[in-house]
C-alpha cells in the first residue's frame, strides 16, 4: 500500500501541472483580459461587476504615479505597457506559466488584481462559509440518503418505493437556485413569512450572544442554504444506494447467507453493506468538491452568502487571474488528495481490495 500511496503522489504532480497548463491556455486566448478591463474602466464603458469598487477614473498603474485618462484624449501607449507590467503581461507566456507554478507549489498565490489584499488571505475568509455550507450539506445528504436508500432496495416496487422515488425525482428536476428562491418567497420576507434571515451566515450582533444563542443563530441562517442544496444531493446519493444494494442482493452470497439462517439485519448490514457502498464512496470525491464551490455557487449568491464560489465567480467576470488560478489549484490538488482517501477507505470497507497488485 505504500508503494501505491506513493505513486499517487506522484502521479499528481504532471496532473496538476496538466489541469493549470490547459487552464492557463485556455484564459491566452480568452478576450477581455485584466489590461483590457482596466482600460474599459477608464474609458467609461466597463458595466461589469468590478471587485474593487469600479467606476473610479483614476489608477495606481505601477511605481505608485497615478494615472488619469481624460475623454477624447485616448489613451498612452506608456500607460498600457505599464499596466500590462503592473499586471506581468510583459513577459512570454511560458516564463508566466512557469513562475505561477515555481509559486503555487510553495502556495504563493499573490495579490490579487482588484483587491487590495493577497489570495490565500481571500481565500481563507472566505473559507468559512463554504465549509459550512460544503461540510453540512455533505453529513445531512449522506445520514438521510443512505438509510433511505436502503430503505428502497428492500422494499422494492412497493409503495413506499414509489412515492418516494417520485418525490426525490421532482426534487432532483427543480433547480437548487429556483427553490432556494421558493424559500426566500415563502419564508425569508417575501410575500408570505419572515421567519428566517436573507443575508449572511450570522446576525449583526453574534459577538454579543452566549454560546448556545451563537448556535441556534448559526443553524437559523444555514437553514433555508441547506435545505436548497439538499435536493440533488438526496437525490443522486439515494439512487445509487438503492441501486448498489440491489445489485448486491441478488448475488449468490446473499442467498447463501440467507440460507444459513442470518437475519436480514446480519445479511444487510454485515455482508451486502461493505460492498454496495463502494460505489457510493467511489463518487464522495466529485460530491466534496461539488458541495464546496459548483454547487454552491448559485446559493451563495442568492443567498448573499460571501464564500468561494461567489468570489470565484466575481473574479471570472472581472479576470482577477490570481484569484482564478488560485481557487483553481487549490480545488484541483484537494480533489486529488480526496480521491486518494477514498481509494485508502475502499481497503477499510473491504481488505480483499489490494491496490498493490493493479497498475496505477
Amino acid at each position: 500500500m505504500g508503494a501505491y500511496i506513493l505513486r499517487r503522489i506522484l502521479l499528481m504532480i504532471p496532473t496538476m501541472i496538466g489541469i493549470m497548463g490547459i487552464s492557463f491556455l485556455v484564459v491566452q486566448f480568452a478576450p477581455g483580459g485584466p489590461v483590457e478591463q482596466v482600460i474599459a474602466q477608464l474609458q467609461g464603458s466597463d458595466s461589469g461587476d468590478r471587485l474593487s469598487g469600479g467606476g473610479s477614473e483614476s489608477l495606481q498603474a505601477g511605481g505608485g504615479d497615478e494615472v488619469r485618462y481624460r475623454g477624447g484624449q485616448g489613451l498612452d501607449p506608456e500607460l498600457i505597457a505599464k499596466l500590462e507590467k503592473q499586471f506581468g503581461f510583459d513577459k512570454p507566456p511560458l516564463t508566466r506559466f512557469l513562475e505561477m507554478m515555481w509559486n503555487y507549489i510553495r502556495f504563493d498565490f499573490g495579490e490579487s488584481f482588484f483587491r487590495n489584499s493577497s489570495v490565500l488571505d481571500l481565500i481563507i475568509d472566505k473559507l468559512p462559509v463554504s465549509m459550512s455550507l460544503g461540510v453540512w450539506i455533505l453529513i445531512v445528504s449522506y445520514m438521510v440518503s443512505i438509510p433511505l436508500g436502503i430503505r428502497k432496495a428492500v422494499k422494492d416496487g412497493s409503495a413506499f418505493d414509489v412515492w418516494t422515488s417520485g418525490v426525490i425525482i421532482i426534487g432532483y428536476a427543480v433547480p437548487s437556485f429556483l427553490f432556494g428562491i421558493l424559500l426566500i418567497v415563502l419564508f425569508a420576507g417575501g410575500s408570505f413569512f419572515d421567519w428566517f434571515p436573507l443575508r449572511g451566515l450570522v446576525s449583526d450582533n453574534w459577538a454579543e450572544l452566549n454560546w448556545w444563542q451563537k448556535i441556534v443563530d448559526y443553524f437559523w441562517h444555514l437553514t433555508l442554504p441547506l435545505i436548497a442544496l439538499s435536493l440533488s444531493a438526496f437525490a443522486t446519493t439515494t439512487l445509487l444506494t438503492k441501486n448498489s444494494f440491489i445489485d448486491e442482493i441478488k448475488k449468490q452470497y446473499v442467498v447463501t447467507a440467507r440460507a444459513k439462517g442470518l437475519s436480514e439485519h446480519r445479511v444487510l448490514y454485515g455482508h451486502v453493506f461493505r460492498n454496495a457502498m463502494l460505489i457510493v464512496i467511489a463518487g464522495f470525491p466529485a460530491s466534496f468538491i461539488s458541495a464546496f464551490f459548483t454547487g454552491s455557487l448559485l446559493i451563495e449568491n442568492i443567498f448573499s452568502l460571501d464564500g468561494l464560489g461567489r468570489l470565484g465567480y466575481l473574479a471570472i467576470v472581472n479576470r482577477d487571474y490570481p484569484i482564478v488560478f488560485g481557487t483553481l489549484y487549490i480545488f484541483s490538488l484537494l480533489g486529488l488528495v480526496v480521491g486518494l482517501i477514498s481509494d485508502l477507505i475502499y481497503t477499510w470497507i473491504d481488505p480483499r481490495i489490494d491496490f498493490e497488485k493493479r497498475e496505477v
